[in-house]
């Protein structure tokens, strides 16, 4: 008899442990979705242990196929030309700001698990009048299907929540929601002054919609600064991207659990005017991850 206490006291801690897993949300357009070459990533920033990613699919509003995707573990090519039709996940030949990402995340949480939740979208825009053929993250915006980009967000993170057994090991998760990257504003800054003055009002709306969709008020949010390569025959790519960038410097001075990235001002560019170079993408999600990393500890010393 006692030896079988003892086989139990040894078994229940096996029965009733849970592994937490921390969840983040990426989200934007372009320079989240990600132009890095996987070429250029280095070994120990292409393999990863219990860090695992859902991807939505990328689509234009109206399109009844955004935001399916399937769980699976990070690997590089969830950058542009990732393709997924919820079943097999296609790919690419580019990342993003999620590697160097989880790859910081790991060593700041040794114990935990990361998920990541993406879905983000080129040439997205918030404000509806600059949307184009690109896309709108308005909630209000009724496009084709009334279908749009933050519908299309939403869908998404109801797909990944359906699953309950992410690392597949035959357990139910704990999901602990810690934060929120966002990674846009271009698309704001390519038309006019009204557009650009009403960013600040969209971006603090929809911050608030996209933690309300996860339950967590407060959560953590970090801003990724847009800048300009100046690489166009007017010098400056974003018209009112000054605008845009005062924006998102007043949203996180006027919320308490949002921080930017400013290091954006110092990025090369890739082949194109508008999008990082690898080495961009490469410092971007250990900026990323060093600033949600300061905003969850204090956090999670309310609660």
């Amino acid at each position: 008899m006692k030896n079988l206490k003892i086989f139990f006291l040894l078994l229940v801690p096996t029965l009733f442990y849970t592994q937490k897993i921390r969840v983040f949300i990426l989200a934007g357009q372009s320079n989240m979705n990600g132009f890095g070459y996987n070429k250029d990533l280095q070994n120990d920033s292409k393999t990863f242990k219990d860090v695992y990613i859902f991807q939505g699919n990328s689509v234009p509003d109206g399109d009844k196929n955004g935001g399916i995707g399937k769980w699976d573990v990070l690997k590089p090519g969830n950058g542009t030309g990732f393709k997924t039709d919820g079943k097999t996940n296609a790919l690419s030949d580019r990342f993003g700001l999620e590697m160097t990402f989880a790859k910081r995340m790991k060593e700041l949480f040794p114990n935990d698990k990361i998920a990541l939740i993406k879905y983000a979208r080129e040439g997205t825009s918030i404000d509806s009048l600059a949307a184009a053929n690109f896309g709108c993250w308005d909630s209000n915006f009724s496009g084709k299907n009334g279908l749009n980009q933050y519908d299309n967000f939403l869908k998404t993170v109801k797909n990944a929540f359906i699953e309950k057994d992410i690392d597949k090991n035959g357990k139910a998760d704990e999901l602990v929601m810690s934060g929120i990257l966002w990674m846009q504003g271009e698309g704001d800054a390519s038309y006019n002054e009204e557009i650009a003055n009403n960013y600040y009002d969209h971006l603090k709306i929809l911050m608030n919609q996209m933690r309300a969709s996860v339950l967590t008020d407060d959560l953590p949010v970090v801003i990724g600064k847009i800048s300009d390569s100046g690489k166009n025959e007017k010098g400056k790519v974003w018209p009112m991207g000054e605008l845009v960038q005062y924006a998102q410097e007043k949203f996180v001075r006027n919320d308490k659990n949002a921080a930017i990235i400013r290091s954006t001002q110092k990025y090369n560019y890739g082949n194109d005017p508008w999008h990082y170079d690898s080495a961009g993408y490469i410092d971007l999600g250990k900026q990323f991850a060093d600033e949600v990393f300061r905003l969850i500890i204090n956090f999670e010393k309310k609660d």
